[in-house]
């Protein structure tokens, strides 16, 4: 299920990296670095209360943050 809270960064075809908001359909920005698409990443989402994923160029979740209550808090 899309949460509209959490934020991807990933490599565009095109080489550029983008930052986008889970279900959308359109990036919310374009950078030319990973680590700037990164960073907005991770704003977007602490201002939202939701989660930052960062898919590497092979498409596998490489680091994730999350902001906010935990979703999955652990039992104890």
């Amino acid at each position: 299920m899309a949460d509209p809270k959490d934020y991807w960064t990933q490599k565009r075809p095109d080489g550029l990296w983008e930052t986008k908001r889970e279900g959308a359909s359109r990036a919310s920005s374009v950078s030319t670095t990973q680590a700037e698409a990164w960073e907005r990443s991770k704003d977007l989402a602490r201002s939202k209360g939701g989660e930052a994923y960062l898919k590497g160029k092979d498409g596998k979740i490489r680091e994730r943050n999350t902001y906010g209550p935990d979703k999955f808090p652990p039992r104890g």
